[in-house]
């Protein structure tokens, strides 16, 4: 038989395969796909929501179809292929922070998802794959320097692969598996009414991007994975997943930027420490099943070395003597999430009206720069009776730095210790036409980066325009 000489990540497919065999995460993928081609299967290819968080999401379906030039959807669909895109334009001004200034950024998302089945494979097996061409300035990093971005779109520019998936729909829709190139923002640590906000902590927090090598696999660095989801009830589900605990472990290790290091997503990486999460979802039903809620419980477990924020190895302060720091095995978190729709629109078939979210989080201080993280904040929906699609949302996020971090300022003799950072944002989603969303924004930072010496407290202002077509 020939061998391929195709590669990934340098080695030699044969050898990447191999690779992946002798890791936790390649023991992992082998265990998805014995037990995806097992068992009995059931058909679903629902398409995913767009990965950014925003109002987005939540343009109708029907709209999003109605666009279609020259018929090529509708020709795609009968072979059970779905392609469509996503283009996200937005422009802030700051003032305070680290500097006053102004930035425009743009995402284009391009995604594709098919039905398997239609293609000629077993029922049940569903692809997606999407794909960004980011371009403009980041406000963030260059104006605000804050710890939660200001969007949910900044990235370094570049055009990157972010998900590619098969998942696989067994024991009659209850159960799904979902192996390839993933996103844990997609699917975990998420409030649904919180999706209208535009700040990036909003979706995938601050405190997970701070304490998880590379910023995790959020947005813009997925990476190899397996996600296994149970839902044996309409009100209850359970997800596990594991990744590949580090998008760029060598620029890592050298101090640079991940998004550079791996500047197209094409670093398909399987042998680094592994990122476990689990959430479980339970839903419910109050005033007679009028008012929806939800409450999640979830963690997550990396099995890589981190370092101490404050000891050196010889147990000593690190501000004092300017040692290297004392390693520690693994790092970890606790989080829940709580969504609430409070009061309806009267006649309402969707569920408008005034919805409250609150999410907490808390993680060991001796490792991470983030202890304790907590955001909260409502949404009124169909307040305008002719544009059921509109939105108010207002929300308010809490940043907690942890007291090693704040000890080790102390220890370096710095003027300011660093504490928190808080932010409040209030933005209104506006439906200018199908498929066209228009949202104006306000922000205010208060410590942005947690309190540090010559940053003052931030305002920003700004709108985004999101096309999904």
């Amino acid at each position: 038989m020939r061998r391929s000489n195709l590669s990934i990540h340098g080695l030699p497919l044969a050898g990447w395969y191999g690779a992946a065999r002798n890791s936790c995460l390649g023991i992992a993928f082998g265990a998805a796909i014995a037990l995806a081609v097992s068992v009995p299967a059931s058909a679903r290819c629902d398409l995913p929501e767009p990965d950014i968080a925003d109002g987005s999401r939540h343009i109708p379906d029907e709209a999003v179809a109605a666009i279609d030039p020259g018929g090529v959807r509708r020709a795609l669909s009968k072979y059970g292929i779905a392609v469509g895109g996503l283009y996200t334009a937005e422009a802030f001004h700051n003032w305070g922070g680290l500097q006053d200034g102004g930035a425009y950024e743009g995402v284009l998302e391009l995604y594709a998802n098919a039905d398997m089945h239609k293609l000629g494979f077993w029922e049940g097996l569903c692809f997606f794959a999407n794909g960004y061409q980011i371009h403009g300035r980041q406000i963030t990093a260059g104006y605000v320097g804050a710890l939660a971005p200001v969007s949910g779109i900044e990235a370094v520019p570049t055009t990157r692969l972010f998900e590619m998936w098969l998942e696989q729909h067994i024991f009659s829709e209850t159960v799904s598996i979902r192996f390839g190139q993933l996103a844990a923002d997609a699917e975990f640590f998420l409030s649904e009414s919180a999706g209208y906000l535009l700040n990036a902590t909003w979706g995938w927090a601050s405190k997970a991007a701070e304490n998880n090598p590379g910023g995790g696999p959020a947005y813009p660095l997925a990476t190899p994975g397996v996600r296994v989801a149970v839902a044996p009830t309409d009100k209850h589900k359970l997800m596990l997943a594991v990744f590949n605990g580090n998008a760029a472990p060598e620029c890592n290790k050298g101090g640079g930027d991940p998004q550079r290091c791996n500047p197209h997503g094409l670093e398909f990486e399987l042998d680094d420490p592994p990122l476990l999460m689990g959430e479980g979802d339970y839903s419910y039903d109050l005033a007679g099943g009028t008012l929806p809620g939800v409450i999640k419980f979830g963690t997550w477990y990396h099995f890589g070395t981190f370092e101490h924020r404050r000891i050196d190895v010889g147990g000593e302060l690190i501000g004092v003597t300017g040692n290297a720091a004392k390693p520690l095995k693994h790092n970890w978190a606790l989080y829940a999430v709580v969504d609430q729709l409070l009061w309806r629109v009267p006649g309402s078939e969707d569920p408008h009206g005034i919805s409250v979210f609150a999410r907490a989080a808390g993680a060991p201080s001796d490792r991470n720069l983030i202890d304790l993280y907590f955001d909260g904040g409502f949404t009124f929906t169909g307040m305008i009776p002719s544009r059921p699609n509109d939105a108010l949302a207002v929300g308010l996020a809490y940043t907690g730095i942890s007291h090693e971090v704040s000890a080790f300022d102390i220890d370096s003799g710095k003027p300011i210790a660093r504490n928190y950072e808080a932010l409040l944002e209030v933005t209104y989603t506006f439906e200018f036409t199908q498929g066209w969303i228009l949202q104006p924004d306000f922000q205010y930072f208060w410590n942005p980066g947690g309190n540090v010496a010559g940053i003052d407290d931030a305002l920003v202002l700004g709108g985004r325009s999101t096309l999904r077509f």
